[in-house]
């Protein structure tokens, strides 16, 4: 596994973090708007924000007019890794399955 898709794990194992994500999904939003919808205290929703930047998920923008608001949208590119590599685990499984339904089958006739 590579380093960007651990991040990418690690970064996604919080639950409030992956509720910003999904709400991310919707439209780019402000840090003060995610913690709203959250529940959390700023603080606290700029800690989760900061993972998620670090991890590649997001990334954020100032608007011209006021440098001291951030906005915040999803990156595609880790979450295409990330189902990429779920896609490459899931054709692995599927393969050992089929393998095992011809061996059981093959074992009762």
């Amino acid at each position: 596994m590579s380093e960007a898709l651990d991040r990418t794990l690690a970064a996604l194992a919080d639950p409030h973090r992956r509720r910003a994500v999904d709400l991310l999904r919707e439209k780019p939003r402000r840090a003060g708007e995610l913690a709203e919808s959250l529940g959390l205290s700023p603080p606290a929703m700029s800690r989760h924000l900061r993972a998620l930047r670090q991890s590649g998920l997001v990334e954020e923008s100032h608007p011209e007019f006021d440098a001291r608001v951030r906005v915040y949208r999803l990156r595609p590119e880790p979450m295409a890794q990330l189902k990429a590599w779920l896609d490459a685990a899931e054709d692995h499984w599927a393969d050992q399955l089929t393998a095992l339904k011809a061996h059981v089958e093959a074992k009762t006739r």
